[in-house]
């Protein structure tokens, strides 16, 4: 996933260095999230942020730590979960010792896992994807339908994410699968067909945050499959923007949180701190204000309708794709597909 790339350009330029800190912990991460707000009370326990060490995307840590690199927690997104506990490098989280495990959402969390089980994955932060588009150029009747995207009316001024779980979050929910995980063989096919007709309809594949902001700004795009940070983004810019989380066949949510791994030279308490310094409702305000949906919902709660939706992330009466873990050969198969219908095949 490239789910952080677009922070900022300045931190992007820090990926794999370290940042020096508490030297009995140290997080994998994207570049953004050492900010200290995110985890309050860890510092607030310990005097200081523990250590950060910074990678591109997921696939890039992955190859990085099977190679031998070593740290104590990393983040992920759900998609990349079941590859990293397949390779055995991660291990349980003991939920008994995670005290806002009881008020994390349901939805998604996945499963039903009961304090004091192992979970692999603990969700922290989520957000929103669904249509960004421009009004006054695009009428709000035709963004009720994700057929948007195929629309000959827009062709060359739409754009999807160069990220295989968005794209194929979009594909499913087009389709009519509002659960990825029960995916038929029949139904990644039709998913399938139908990325490979709005493929001739794009603009381009988008990248990051700023590079998709740009081309809505300046009206390359008028349409896009985006995240929710995209919404707030071209507000702050005085541009128009609309977000449409309730076409008919629905939005998705993208999740990522931490892994525990399995061969983490630091403290193992401090792992738990820190990981319960996030998931402390301290961590929703800031997290919410830099874009990032809380996973813990009592945190959420706390905000009005008024603020969850300026920030992209307020409840809708329309299906919800949860971007869940998938098993490692149904993720590859999406993958190998998407580069094939990208290079026009």
């Amino acid at each position: 996933m490239y789910r952080f790339s677009a922070l900022t350009s300045t931190l992007a330029l820090a990926a794999s260095a370290a940042f020096a800190a508490d030297d009995e912990l140290l997080v994998f991460d994207y570049s953004g999230f050492e900010d200290p707000s995110f985890h309050q009370p860890y510092v607030a326990t310990h005097g200081e942020s523990p250590a950060f060490s910074f990678f591109g995307d997921e696939e890039e840590a992955f190859q990085k730590i099977v190679g031998g690199f070593r740290a104590d927690v990393t983040h992920v997104c759900a998609g990349s979960v079941n590859k990293w506990v397949e390779a055995g490098i991660v291990e349980e989280w003991d939920t008994s010792r995670i005290p806002a495990f009881e008020d994390l959402d349901a939805d998604l969390v996945g499963a039903e896992i009961a304090p004091g089980e192992g979970a692999y994955f603990i969700p922290t932060d989520f957000g929103s994807t669904a249509i960004a588009y421009t009004p006054g150029e695009v009428p709000e009747e035709a963004v009720q339908t994700l057929e948007v995207f195929n629309n000959p009316e827009y062709a060359g001024r739409v754009s999807i994410p160069d990220n295989v779980d968005d794209a194929y979050a979009l594909a499913y929910l087009a389709t009519g699968v509002t659960d990825w995980t029960t995916a038929t063989d029949a139904e990644f096919e039709a998913a399938s067909d139908w990325l490979r007709g709005v493929h001739g309809n794009l603009r381009t594949y988008w990248v990051d945050v700023a590079e998709l902001t740009q081309l809505m700004a300046t009206g390359e795009v008028l349409v896009a499959w985006a995240w929710n940070e995209v919404f707030p983004a071209l507000v702050e810019e005085g541009l128009p923007a609309g977000f449409e989380r309730e076409p008919e066949e629905g939005s998705s949510l993208w999740l990522c949180g931490y892994v525990n791994m399995a061969e983490g030279p630091g403290s193992e308490e401090k792992a738990y701190d820190y990981l319960n310094a996030l998931l402390d409702p301290a961590s929703t305000e800031p997290l919410l204000s830099s874009g990032f949906g809380h996973a813990n919902r009592a945190g959420m709660g706390a905000f009005s309708e008024e603020e969850l939706t300026a920030a992209g992330l307020e409840a809708i009466d329309a299906p919800v794709l949860a971007q869940l873990p998938l098993p490692v050969e149904v993720r590859e198969k999406h993958s190998e597909m998407f580069e094939r219908i990208k290079a026009g095949f």
